[in-house]
Protein backbone atom coordinates (compact mmCIF):
# COMPACT_ATOMS: atom_id res chain seq x y z
CA UNK A 1 0.00 0.00 0.00
CA UNK A 2 1.35 3.42 -1.00
CA UNK A 3 0.98 6.02 1.75
CA UNK A 4 1.16 9.75 1.23
CA UNK A 5 -0.59 12.37 -0.92
CA UNK A 6 -2.58 11.42 -4.01
CA UNK A 7 -2.51 13.76 -7.01
CA UNK A 8 -4.63 13.73 -10.16
CA UNK A 9 -3.17 14.89 -13.48
CA UNK A 10 -5.66 16.00 -16.13
CA UNK A 11 -4.03 15.83 -19.55
CA UNK A 12 -5.58 18.69 -21.54
CA UNK A 13 -2.84 19.84 -23.90
CA UNK A 14 -4.20 18.56 -27.21
CA UNK A 15 -5.82 20.36 -30.12
CA UNK A 16 -8.77 17.99 -30.59
CA UNK A 17 -8.88 18.44 -34.36
CA UNK A 18 -11.09 15.36 -34.91
CA UNK A 19 -13.87 16.72 -32.67
CA UNK A 20 -15.00 19.35 -35.17
CA UNK A 21 -14.89 22.01 -32.44
CA UNK A 22 -13.62 25.49 -33.28
CA UNK A 23 -11.70 25.44 -29.99
CA UNK A 24 -9.60 22.61 -28.53
CA UNK A 25 -12.18 20.06 -27.44
CA UNK A 26 -11.11 20.08 -23.80
CA UNK A 27 -12.43 23.66 -23.63
CA UNK A 28 -15.57 23.00 -25.69
CA UNK A 29 -18.81 23.10 -23.72
CA UNK A 30 -20.78 20.01 -22.88
CA UNK A 31 -23.77 19.95 -20.54
CA UNK A 32 -23.30 23.66 -19.92
CA UNK A 33 -19.62 23.63 -18.91
CA UNK A 34 -16.23 23.27 -20.59
CA UNK A 35 -15.22 19.61 -20.82
CA UNK A 36 -12.13 20.08 -18.66
CA UNK A 37 -14.23 21.76 -15.96
CA UNK A 38 -16.35 18.62 -15.52
CA UNK A 39 -13.27 16.44 -15.08
CA UNK A 40 -11.65 18.92 -12.70
CA UNK A 41 -14.76 19.15 -10.52
CA UNK A 42 -15.08 15.35 -10.25
CA UNK A 43 -11.43 14.76 -9.37
CA UNK A 44 -10.94 17.74 -7.05
CA UNK A 45 -14.16 16.92 -5.23
CA UNK A 46 -13.20 13.32 -4.44
CA UNK A 47 -12.08 12.82 -0.81
CA UNK A 48 -9.29 10.44 -1.84
CA UNK A 49 -7.56 13.03 -4.05
CA UNK A 50 -5.48 15.72 -2.38
CA UNK A 51 -4.51 17.85 -5.37
CA UNK A 52 -5.32 18.27 -9.06
CA UNK A 53 -2.89 19.58 -11.68
CA UNK A 54 -3.98 20.32 -15.26
CA UNK A 55 -1.50 19.82 -18.10
CA UNK A 56 -2.21 22.28 -20.92
CA UNK A 57 -0.62 23.31 -24.19
CA UNK A 58 1.37 26.43 -24.91
CA UNK A 59 -0.93 29.45 -25.09
CA UNK A 60 -3.87 27.76 -23.36
CA UNK A 61 -3.55 29.39 -19.92
CA UNK A 62 -6.27 31.97 -20.60
CA UNK A 63 -8.64 29.29 -21.90
CA UNK A 64 -8.04 27.22 -18.76
CA UNK A 65 -8.60 30.21 -16.50
CA UNK A 66 -11.84 31.01 -18.30
CA UNK A 67 -12.98 27.39 -18.02
CA UNK A 68 -12.16 26.70 -14.37
CA UNK A 69 -10.52 29.72 -12.73
CA UNK A 70 -7.10 30.02 -11.17
CA UNK A 71 -6.06 26.39 -10.76
CA UNK A 72 -2.67 24.70 -10.71
CA UNK A 73 -1.36 23.87 -14.17
CA UNK A 74 1.79 22.94 -16.04
CA UNK A 75 2.68 23.29 -19.73
CA UNK A 76 2.81 19.96 -21.56
CA UNK A 77 4.66 18.79 -24.63
CA UNK A 78 4.16 17.80 -28.24
CA UNK A 79 2.81 14.33 -27.42
CA UNK A 80 0.60 12.88 -24.72
CA UNK A 81 3.63 11.08 -23.25
CA UNK A 82 5.57 14.37 -23.10
CA UNK A 83 2.63 16.05 -21.38
CA UNK A 84 2.30 13.33 -18.76
CA UNK A 85 6.05 13.48 -18.13
CA UNK A 86 5.79 17.24 -17.57
CA UNK A 87 2.98 16.66 -15.10
CA UNK A 88 4.90 13.97 -13.24
CA UNK A 89 7.89 16.29 -12.96
CA UNK A 90 5.71 19.04 -11.50
CA UNK A 91 3.88 17.17 -8.76
CA UNK A 92 6.91 16.57 -6.56
CA UNK A 93 7.12 14.03 -3.75
CA UNK A 94 3.74 12.28 -3.71
CA UNK A 95 2.75 8.63 -3.36
CA UNK A 96 0.02 8.02 -5.93
CA UNK A 97 -1.14 9.66 -9.12
CA UNK A 98 -4.26 9.37 -11.26
CA UNK A 99 -3.68 10.29 -14.91
CA UNK A 100 -6.83 11.30 -16.73
CA UNK A 101 -7.70 12.50 -20.23
CA UNK A 102 -9.75 15.71 -20.32
CA UNK A 103 -11.66 14.22 -23.28
CA UNK A 104 -13.45 12.01 -20.75
CA UNK A 105 -15.35 14.72 -18.85
CA UNK A 106 -17.55 12.62 -16.58
CA UNK A 107 -15.67 10.73 -13.87
CA UNK A 108 -17.85 8.61 -11.56
CA UNK A 109 -16.72 8.70 -7.94
CA UNK A 110 -17.09 4.93 -7.53
CA UNK A 111 -14.61 4.35 -10.36
CA UNK A 112 -12.06 6.47 -8.48
CA UNK A 113 -12.83 4.46 -5.34
CA UNK A 114 -12.08 1.20 -7.14
CA UNK A 115 -8.83 2.52 -8.62
CA UNK A 116 -7.50 3.76 -5.28
CA UNK A 117 -8.44 0.49 -3.58
CA UNK A 118 -6.61 -1.49 -6.28
CA UNK A 119 -3.41 0.49 -5.63
CA UNK A 120 -3.28 -1.10 -2.19
CA UNK A 121 -2.26 -4.34 -3.91
CA UNK A 122 -0.74 -3.34 -7.27
CA UNK A 123 1.59 -0.65 -8.68
CA UNK A 124 -1.02 0.35 -11.24
CA UNK A 125 -4.73 0.05 -11.99
CA UNK A 126 -6.98 0.93 -14.92
CA UNK A 127 -10.75 0.95 -15.48
CA UNK A 128 -11.91 -1.41 -18.24
CA UNK A 129 -15.12 -2.43 -19.96
CA UNK A 130 -15.81 -5.62 -21.92
CA UNK A 131 -15.93 -5.49 -25.72
CA UNK A 132 -19.49 -6.11 -26.89
CA UNK A 133 -19.17 -5.62 -30.65
CA UNK A 134 -17.79 -8.14 -33.11
CA UNK A 135 -14.21 -7.22 -34.02
CA UNK A 136 -12.71 -7.89 -37.42
CA UNK A 137 -9.72 -6.96 -39.54
CA UNK A 138 -10.33 -3.96 -41.77
CA UNK A 139 -9.11 -3.17 -45.29
CA UNK A 140 -10.66 -2.95 -48.75
CA UNK A 141 -13.18 -5.57 -47.59
CA UNK A 142 -14.12 -7.05 -44.25
CA UNK A 143 -11.36 -9.27 -42.89
CA UNK A 144 -11.19 -12.09 -40.37
CA UNK A 145 -13.03 -11.82 -37.07
CA UNK A 146 -10.79 -11.19 -34.05
CA UNK A 147 -11.72 -13.20 -30.93
CA UNK A 148 -13.03 -10.77 -28.33
CA UNK A 149 -13.41 -13.01 -25.28
CA UNK A 150 -10.14 -11.85 -23.72
CA UNK A 151 -10.30 -8.24 -24.90
CA UNK A 152 -11.26 -5.18 -22.87
CA UNK A 153 -11.66 -1.46 -23.53
CA UNK A 154 -9.21 0.54 -21.42
CA UNK A 155 -10.30 3.92 -20.02
CA UNK A 156 -8.89 6.65 -17.81
CA UNK A 157 -8.22 7.77 -15.12
CA UNK A 158 -5.35 5.34 -14.71
CA UNK A 159 -3.86 5.09 -11.24
CA UNK A 160 -0.25 4.37 -10.33
CA UNK A 161 2.28 4.38 -7.58
CA UNK A 162 4.32 7.46 -8.53
CA UNK A 163 7.59 5.54 -8.34
CA UNK A 164 6.29 2.98 -10.83
CA UNK A 165 5.03 5.42 -13.44
CA UNK A 166 8.16 7.56 -13.18
CA UNK A 167 10.34 4.48 -13.70
CA UNK A 168 8.20 3.51 -16.69
CA UNK A 169 8.60 6.92 -18.31
CA UNK A 170 12.33 6.92 -17.70
CA UNK A 171 12.73 3.51 -19.35
CA UNK A 172 10.44 4.11 -22.34
CA UNK A 173 11.96 4.23 -25.82
CA UNK A 174 11.49 7.86 -26.87
CA UNK A 175 11.21 6.85 -30.53
CA UNK A 176 7.97 4.96 -29.84
CA UNK A 177 4.68 6.58 -28.87
CA UNK A 178 2.51 5.24 -26.06
CA UNK A 179 -1.26 5.49 -26.30
CA UNK A 180 -1.64 5.25 -22.53
CA UNK A 181 0.45 4.98 -19.38
CA UNK A 182 -0.55 1.45 -18.42
CA UNK A 183 1.33 -0.06 -21.35
CA UNK A 184 4.46 1.80 -20.24
CA UNK A 185 4.20 0.35 -16.74
CA UNK A 186 3.68 -3.13 -18.17
CA UNK A 187 6.75 -2.66 -20.37
CA UNK A 188 9.00 -2.57 -17.29
CA UNK A 189 7.54 -5.85 -16.02
CA UNK A 190 4.97 -4.55 -13.52
CA UNK A 191 1.40 -5.78 -13.26
CA UNK A 192 -1.50 -3.42 -13.85
CA UNK A 193 -4.74 -4.35 -12.11
CA UNK A 194 -8.10 -3.97 -13.84
CA UNK A 195 -11.20 -2.53 -12.17
CA UNK A 196 -14.71 -2.10 -13.50
CA UNK A 197 -15.00 0.93 -15.78
CA UNK A 198 -18.05 2.98 -16.67
CA UNK A 199 -19.70 3.98 -19.98
CA UNK A 200 -19.69 7.57 -18.67
CA UNK A 201 -15.91 7.48 -19.11
CA UNK A 202 -16.09 6.90 -22.86
CA UNK A 203 -13.79 9.28 -24.71
CA UNK A 204 -15.16 12.19 -26.74
CA UNK A 205 -13.33 12.24 -30.04
CA UNK A 206 -15.73 12.94 -32.91
CA UNK A 207 -18.59 15.48 -33.30
CA UNK A 208 -21.29 12.83 -32.74
CA UNK A 209 -19.70 11.91 -29.40
CA UNK A 210 -20.80 15.22 -27.85
CA UNK A 211 -24.50 14.47 -28.31
CA UNK A 212 -24.10 10.91 -27.03
CA UNK A 213 -22.25 12.09 -23.92
CA UNK A 214 -24.89 14.74 -23.20
CA UNK A 215 -27.66 12.16 -23.57
CA UNK A 216 -25.92 9.94 -21.04
CA UNK A 217 -25.31 12.77 -18.61
CA UNK A 218 -28.80 14.28 -18.80
CA UNK A 219 -31.24 11.38 -18.63
CA UNK A 220 -33.64 12.91 -16.13
CA UNK A 221 -33.54 16.70 -16.28
CA UNK A 222 -36.54 18.99 -16.52
CA UNK A 223 -36.69 22.53 -17.85
CA UNK A 224 -37.38 25.56 -15.66
CA UNK A 225 -37.67 29.25 -16.54
CA UNK A 226 -37.85 32.35 -14.34
CA UNK A 227 -37.80 36.10 -14.86
CA UNK A 228 -35.88 38.97 -13.33
CA UNK A 229 -36.41 42.73 -13.35
CA UNK A 230 -34.33 45.67 -12.16
CA UNK A 231 -34.18 49.44 -12.48
CA UNK A 232 -31.66 52.07 -11.44
CA UNK A 233 -31.57 55.85 -11.61
CA UNK A 234 -29.26 57.71 -13.99
CA UNK A 235 -27.09 60.31 -12.26
CA UNK A 236 -24.23 62.58 -13.23
CA UNK A 237 -20.80 61.59 -11.97
CA UNK A 238 -21.50 57.82 -12.07
CA UNK A 239 -20.04 55.23 -14.44
CA UNK A 240 -22.48 53.40 -16.70
CA UNK A 241 -22.06 49.62 -16.47
CA UNK A 242 -24.42 47.48 -18.55
CA UNK A 243 -24.02 43.76 -19.11
CA UNK A 244 -20.61 43.84 -17.47
CA UNK A 245 -19.35 46.44 -19.96
CA UNK A 246 -18.35 50.04 -19.19
CA UNK A 247 -20.26 52.24 -21.66
CA UNK A 248 -19.32 55.87 -22.36
CA UNK A 249 -22.23 58.14 -21.41
CA UNK A 250 -22.82 61.52 -19.78
CA UNK A 251 -24.44 59.82 -16.77
CA UNK A 252 -24.22 56.48 -15.04
CA UNK A 253 -26.48 54.27 -12.95
CA UNK A 254 -26.65 54.88 -9.23
CA UNK A 255 -26.88 52.08 -6.71
CA UNK A 256 -25.20 50.32 -3.80
CA UNK A 257 -23.08 48.19 -6.15
CA UNK A 258 -22.05 49.23 -9.66
CA UNK A 259 -25.81 49.28 -10.40
CA UNK A 260 -25.59 47.10 -13.53
CA UNK A 261 -29.30 46.58 -14.16
CA UNK A 262 -28.63 44.01 -16.89
CA UNK A 263 -26.60 41.66 -14.67
CA UNK A 264 -28.96 42.24 -11.73
CA UNK A 265 -31.98 41.19 -13.80
CA UNK A 266 -30.25 38.05 -15.07
CA UNK A 267 -29.08 37.23 -11.55
CA UNK A 268 -32.65 37.40 -10.24
CA UNK A 269 -33.87 35.26 -13.13
CA UNK A 270 -31.30 32.53 -12.42
CA UNK A 271 -32.01 32.60 -8.69
CA UNK A 272 -35.69 32.25 -9.51
CA UNK A 273 -35.13 29.04 -11.47
CA UNK A 274 -33.99 27.27 -8.30
CA UNK A 275 -36.24 29.13 -5.84
CA UNK A 276 -33.27 30.83 -4.18
CA UNK A 277 -34.79 34.24 -3.48
CA UNK A 278 -33.50 37.40 -5.12
CA UNK A 279 -30.26 39.34 -5.37
CA UNK A 280 -31.02 41.25 -2.16
CA UNK A 281 -31.28 37.98 -0.26
CA UNK A 282 -27.70 37.06 -1.10
CA UNK A 283 -26.13 40.53 -1.35
CA UNK A 284 -28.15 42.89 0.90
CA UNK A 285 -27.64 46.60 0.18
CA UNK A 286 -27.34 47.13 3.94
CA UNK A 287 -24.03 45.23 3.88
CA UNK A 288 -21.14 47.66 3.34
CA UNK A 289 -18.93 45.04 1.70
CA UNK A 290 -21.05 45.23 -1.47
CA UNK A 291 -20.76 49.01 -1.87
CA UNK A 292 -19.47 49.66 -5.38
CA UNK A 293 -19.09 45.89 -5.99
CA UNK A 294 -18.83 44.53 -9.52
CA UNK A 295 -22.15 42.92 -10.39
CA UNK A 296 -20.43 40.13 -12.29
CA UNK A 297 -19.71 38.41 -8.98
CA UNK A 298 -23.44 38.41 -8.19
CA UNK A 299 -24.20 36.71 -11.50
CA UNK A 300 -21.36 34.22 -11.06
CA UNK A 301 -22.73 33.36 -7.60
CA UNK A 302 -26.19 32.69 -9.02
CA UNK A 303 -24.71 30.47 -11.75
CA UNK A 304 -22.74 28.53 -9.14
CA UNK A 305 -25.89 27.94 -7.10
CA UNK A 306 -27.67 26.61 -10.19
CA UNK A 307 -24.84 24.17 -10.85
CA UNK A 308 -24.71 23.13 -7.19
CA UNK A 309 -28.33 22.05 -7.65
CA UNK A 310 -27.21 19.95 -10.62
CA UNK A 311 -28.64 22.49 -13.05
CA UNK A 312 -27.48 23.39 -16.54
CA UNK A 313 -27.97 26.89 -17.92
CA UNK A 314 -29.62 26.62 -21.33
CA UNK A 315 -30.41 30.19 -22.35
CA UNK A 316 -30.59 33.76 -21.08
CA UNK A 317 -32.66 36.48 -22.75
CA UNK A 318 -32.24 40.12 -21.70
CA UNK A 319 -34.18 43.23 -22.69
CA UNK A 320 -32.85 46.70 -21.83
CA UNK A 321 -35.34 49.58 -21.73
CA UNK A 322 -33.87 53.04 -22.23
CA UNK A 323 -33.84 56.05 -24.56
CA UNK A 324 -30.06 56.36 -24.39
CA UNK A 325 -27.36 55.20 -24.79
CA UNK A 326 -27.72 53.12 -27.94
CA UNK A 327 -27.25 49.46 -27.02
CA UNK A 328 -26.48 48.13 -30.50
CA UNK A 329 -22.80 49.17 -30.61
CA UNK A 330 -22.17 47.39 -27.30
CA UNK A 331 -24.33 44.30 -27.79
CA UNK A 332 -21.52 41.97 -28.88
CA UNK A 333 -19.27 42.93 -25.97
CA UNK A 334 -22.12 42.46 -23.51
CA UNK A 335 -23.02 39.03 -24.91
CA UNK A 336 -19.39 37.97 -24.66
CA UNK A 337 -19.04 39.19 -21.08
CA UNK A 338 -22.28 37.58 -19.87
CA UNK A 339 -21.40 34.28 -21.55
CA UNK A 340 -17.96 34.41 -19.93
CA UNK A 341 -19.39 34.97 -16.45
CA UNK A 342 -21.90 32.14 -16.88
CA UNK A 343 -19.36 29.87 -18.66
CA UNK A 344 -21.79 29.26 -21.51
CA UNK A 345 -21.57 29.92 -25.24
CA UNK A 346 -22.41 33.37 -26.66
CA UNK A 347 -25.14 31.75 -28.74
CA UNK A 348 -26.90 30.99 -25.44
CA UNK A 349 -27.21 34.70 -24.63
CA UNK A 350 -29.70 37.05 -26.28
CA UNK A 351 -29.66 40.82 -25.74
CA UNK A 352 -32.40 43.13 -27.01
CA UNK A 353 -33.14 46.80 -26.44
CA UNK A 354 -36.21 48.96 -26.72
CA UNK A 355 -37.44 52.40 -25.73
CA UNK A 356 -40.64 53.30 -23.89
CA UNK A 357 -41.60 55.86 -26.57
CA UNK A 358 -40.56 58.67 -24.22
CA UNK A 359 -43.16 57.56 -21.66
CA UNK A 360 -42.45 57.09 -17.97
CA UNK A 361 -39.14 57.36 -16.11
CA UNK A 362 -37.19 55.62 -18.86
CA UNK A 363 -38.78 57.87 -21.47
CA UNK A 364 -37.70 60.92 -19.46
CA UNK A 365 -34.20 59.39 -19.28
CA UNK A 366 -34.33 59.30 -15.49
CA UNK A 367 -33.21 55.69 -15.36
CA UNK A 368 -32.71 52.38 -17.17
CA UNK A 369 -34.77 49.22 -16.69
CA UNK A 370 -33.92 45.63 -17.55
CA UNK A 371 -35.92 42.44 -17.66
CA UNK A 372 -34.55 38.96 -18.19
CA UNK A 373 -35.64 35.37 -18.49
CA UNK A 374 -33.39 32.41 -17.80
CA UNK A 375 -34.02 28.81 -18.80
CA UNK A 376 -32.17 25.96 -17.12
CA UNK A 377 -32.42 22.19 -16.81
CA UNK A 378 -32.35 20.58 -13.37
CA UNK A 379 -32.70 17.02 -12.05
CA UNK A 380 -36.34 15.92 -11.99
Amino acid sequence: MQTGPTVALIVAAGSGTRSGSATPKQFAHIVGRPMVAHAYAALSGHPGIDRVVVVIGVGQADALRSAIGDVEYVIGGATRRDSVAAGLAAIGNVARVLIHDAARPFVPADTIDRLLAALDHAPGAVPVLPVADTLAQGGAALGDVVPRASLVRVQTPQAFAVSAIRDAHAAWDASAEATDDAQMVRAIGLDVAMVEGDPMLDKITYPADFALAEARALPALVSRSATGYDVHRLEAGEELWLGGVLIPHDRGLSGHSDADVALHAITDALLGTIGAGDIGTHFPPSDAQWRGAESGQFLAHAAKLVRTEGGVIDFVDLTLICEAPKIGPHRAAMRSRIADILTIEERQVSIKATTSERLGFTGRQEGIAAQAIATIRVPA
